[in-house]
């Protein structure tokens, strides 16, 4: 049925397993984003989508657009195009075992692709809390 392969550990993310629902993994996430001051400002189905427009049946997996206002700002006032990079993306999926995985991006490898050191105070700010986040869960 899944044309996704289960959520794995990457170098480019952070990641925890999650033993519930699919449903209850996401109001977690999002209770737990909001406790570390990050807002959704995106949702993304990926099944649904990927179902509209493909007909492919997938495992659930839902894109949450996340964002920490103050930090972005700050990220926006050192490096404008840094808003390329934003948000800060949150994956819930559900796992061949029946729990789910949440991983989130790791920020320390997406802002190294700016190159500006005087930044990486920003990004580890956002990694600690989406470390927080996950531990959250």
């Amino acid at each position: 049925m899944s044309t996704i392969p289960s959520l794995s550990e990457s170098p480019y993310s952070l990641t925890a397993r999650v033993a519930t629902s699919f449903d209850d993994a996401v109001a977690r996430t999002r209770v737990a984003l909001a406790a570390e001051g990050f807002g959704v400002l995106t949702e993304i189905d990926v099944q649904a989508t990927l179902h509209k427009k493909l007909g492919v049946q997938t495992r659930p997996y839902l894109i949450l657009g996340a964002c920490n206002p103050p930090l972005a700002h700050e990220a926006l006032q050192a490096e404008p195009a840094i808003g390329v990079l934003l948000p800060c993306n949150v994956v819930v999926a559900e796992d061949d075992d029946g729990g789910c995985v949440v991983s989130a991006v790791d920020p320390i490898a997406l802002f190294g692709v700016v190159g500006r050191p005087d930044i990486q105070g920003v990004a580890d700010q956002v990694r600690a809390r989406l470390e927080r986040v996950l531990a959250a869960l």
